[in-house]
């Protein structure tokens, strides 16, 4: 693949943090309480994004995908939207007493937020598409086949300890493709690339359904896969 130009590299490296780097590539769809004032006028805010599909069984039950979105996303959007207010206030009054708790519910919950979005975009009712030429290229390159993209991606979500995320991500710095972890929603990860799937492995993503089985649920998940949409989001950064 052809070298990152210093521009590139500065725009996708130094992005400043997963957070930034999820938020300029997912929410283009339509959203809740869209904001349309400009960023000058009106700092934007975490909105919920309004879900494309009804249903993503039998792979994922109707009431975890309801809960999971209405009920978990939602705290997250809420979380870090209060968490930017009250930074706001602190500003103002010029009180930073509490600056560290806010500043980790925002990091919290600002990148639930912006992984939640991302991982309705990774799926799609019994799964989309598949790689495009240039993704497949770029996936053999990385993992040497798509299918030990697919074990390592596997392996490494079903391993995460405690609750997080597996996440199939673009590394713009190497220029390649990588496949992390991510404890939590902030911790292990990779500042400045740029995720194109992720899955979910909070127990509130699968318990009603499967319980402690985490892999079967893992093993169903990458059959609901949104090739479409990563491809989307691939072209976006390597182009």
């Amino acid at each position: 693949m052809a070298s990152l130009t210093r521009r590139r590299l500065l725009r996708d490296a130094g992005i400043g943090g997963l957070g930034l780097a999820l938020a300029a590539t997912i929410g283009r769809g339509e959203t809740k309480g869209e904001n349309t004032m400009p960023a000058a006028a009106k700092p934007l805010q975490y909105t919920l994004p309004v879900l494309a599909y009804k249903s993503l069984e039998p792979v994922i039950d109707d009431a975890t995908l309801a809960l999971h979105h209405d009920k978990h996303h939602a705290g997250y959007v809420a979380g870090a939207n209060k968490a930017l207010d009250e930074l706001a206030k602190a500003r103002d009054a010029g009180d930073f007493g509490l600056v560290k708790h806010w500043e980790r519910e925002l990091a919290f919950n600002g990148s639930g937020a912006n992984l939640h979005s991302l991982y309705w975009e990774s799926m799609w009712p019994g799964g989309r598409g598949k790689p495009s030429e240039a993704l497949m290229a770029a996936i053999n390159a990385s993992f040497g086949s798509i299918e030990k993209k697919a074990a390592q991606f596997a392996a490494a979500t079903k391993a995460v300890e405690g609750s997080g995320w597996g996440v199939f991500a673009w590394d713009p710095a190497l220029q390649r493709l990588v496949i992390l972890q991510a404890e939590k929603h902030q911790n292990l990860t990779v500042w400045g690339v740029v995720p194109l799937l992720v899955c979910d492995v909070w127990e509130h993503a699968y318990y009603l359904k499967y319980q402690n089985k985490r892999p079967d649920y893992v093993d169903g998940w990458v059959k609901i896969i949104d090739w479409d949409g990563a491809n989307r989001r691939f072209e976006a950064v390597t182009k």
